[in-house]
Parts: structure tokens; sequence; C-alpha cells
């Protein structure tokens, strides 16, 4: 797949009536790569099949090479690190390209799970209380202020790399210091009892709430990319109110952090039926268990028309 470009023999059109030529960015640095790579081919096949003309490239820092193949547009199905920070996206925006997703700033806010948290909480939208853990706060030997169950997991990965469930103060210490030694900081997070529900976000459009419900302790790696008995549910019989305020308050979040074009907005939703904010993902993922695909499709947009309309939106943009 890296590398690979593709001829079309029939042409069918863009908003301005041509074939475009689309970059498609995949693999990258971080510990998200598989499933970049998957999420990568399938963009790229959907794109052929729009009759697009489409490269694809593993890319990372040391291996820019394929932004300097012409393309009318970069289409980034990266995730973590490198790609959905923010740091791909400025060196974009330097070179004066289009490019699918988030800009720079946004990218970079959205992937701190503290400075997004921090900011969302400040606009007044309800997130676990939570606590930021280095090296630092481990040499003093500090304890955690919030009460067991929590959940410790990097500041700044997804698809819930190295996410740890606490119940035991015998286990906190091992769990922050797994997860500092291999990124830097640990985000340390009070546990909510619920359901994880997630918003996609197309334009300005909040797509129908997904309810997952893995069969694991809870939706970790491998529930969301590997478990088949994982559960997504646009009807899990929460009232309308509920479902609604969860597209609004999506709405908020990606507005508030300067998103565009598309995002996935996580949340918890407790007991009570109350919704915490979680995390905003700004380069969500286009594999078959991807849950901005499956909202789009609940709307009757195919997965290949959802990947055209990103590149119209894109192509759209002033670079």
């Amino acid at each position: 797949m890296p590398g690979a470009q593709d001829d079309v023999t029939k042409p069918p059109t863009d908003h301005a009536g041509r074939v475009l030529r689309v970059t498609v960015l995949c693999g990258g640095p971080s510990a998200e790569r598989a499933v970049s790579l998957d999420s990568g081919q399938a963009v790229a096949e959907a794109l052929r099949r729009r009759g697009h003309r489409v490269f694809t490239a593993d890319v990372g820092p040391d291996n820019l090479g394929a932004l300097d193949e012409p393309a009318d547009v970069v289409f980034p199905a990266l995730h973590g690190p490198f790609g959905e920070d923010g740091t791909l996206q400025r060196i974009m925006a330097a070179r004066g390209i289009r490019f699918v997703g988030a800009d720079a700033d946004a990218s970079a806010l959205a992937m701190d799970k503290v400075a997004a948290k921090t900011a969302v909480s400040a606009a007044g939208i309800a997130t676990p209380p939570f606590e930021l853990w280095d090296q630092a706060t481990l040499a003093r030997g500090d304890s955690p202020a919030i009460l067991l169950p929590v959940i410790v997991k990097p500041v700044d990965q997804g698809s819930s790399v190295a996410t740890t469930i606490v119940r035991e103060p015998a286990a906190f210490r091992g769990a922050v210091e797994k997860s500092v030694q291999a990124y830097g900081r640990a985000l340390v997070e009070r546990f909510i009892v619920g359901d994880e529900l997630t918003v996609g976000i197309l334009g300005t459009e909040a797509l129908p709430p997904i309810v997952v419900r893995p069969k694991r302790l809870f939706y970790d790696y491998e529930a969301k990319y590997h478990d088949d008995a994982t559960e997504y549910l646009f009807d899990a019989g929460y009232p309308a109110d509920v479902l609604e305020r969860a597209r609004s308050l999506s709405l908020r979040v990606f507005e508030l952090l300067g998103c565009r074009h598309l995002a996935r907005v996580d949340w918890m939703v407790d007991r009570e039926q109350y919704l915490w904010f979680l995390e905003i993902n700004t380069l969500p993922g286009f594999t078959n268990h991807s849950l901005v695909p499956k909202a789009a499709q609940h709307i009757g947009v195919s997965f290949d028309e959802l990947v055209e309309r990103l590149v119209r939106m894109a192509i759209e943009e002033t670079p």
C-alpha cells in the first residue's frame, strides 16, 4: 500500500467537476500505527471507488516525502502523536497544503486530554475529576486526591492504549509508573460507572449517538478493534433528551476546541443519566469497527460518501 498510485478510467466529479489527486497518509510512529494502516487503506479504497487518483504513504517525522507528491488535498488517516497532535498539521499548513481534519492548534489541544478537559470544564461542561501525574509527583510520593476506583491512562494517546482501572490502593503507584515511564505523563481520572457513549461530528452536524457496551471490563483496545462481541447500540433505552443533550454538548466541545470537518466526542453516562466528557478525537478511526462511519451509515451516508464529503470540506478551505 505505501507509495501506491492509482490511475482512474472513469471520472466522477467533485463539486468543481474534476477528478481529485488525494494523498492518504497512514501508519506513523505512534502506538496506534496498526489501526492507522487499516484506516488509511479503507480511506484510500473508498476514494478510488469514487474515481479519484490516490497516492498512499506511510509517514513519520523523518519520512515526509509524501508531502512532495502533487495533490489537491491530503487525508491524514493517522492516530496518536505526530499525526494527530498538531505536529503534522503544522508542517502541512506551512507548506500551504489543504488537509482533512482540525488545524494544528485544535489538534494539539484535543490530543492533550488534560488540556481538553480543562478547557471543557472551564466552559461548564462536566468531566470526571482528574489529576496529572509525572515523574515529579511520583518522586514526592504523592497520594491521589481522587477516591478509588480511578482510570489511569496516558495524556496523549488514543485507542485506550496503556489504560488501567485501579480499584485497590496497592495497585495505584504501579499503574501510574507504567504510564509515566512509557509516555512521560499520566492522567488519573475518577472511574464513572455507566455506559460509554460516543458522538461523531461531520461538518456542523452531530451524528446519532452510539452507546458502546463491551463484554470486557471496559472499552479497551481489544474491545475496540478485535472483539466482535462488543455491542454498538443506537437504541440503548436512553430517553431522547439524554441523546439530544449528548449531541448538543458534543457540538459545543467541537466548537470550543476549534475543530473542523470531523471528530468523535466520547462521554460516560452514569446511573443517573448524567453526561461526563472524556475526550475528543480529531482523527477518529476508519476501520470496520470504527464509530463515526457506523453513525454516518445510520443516517444513510455510506462509507464512500463520508470520505468524499470530508475531502470536499478540505478542498473548500483556504490553506
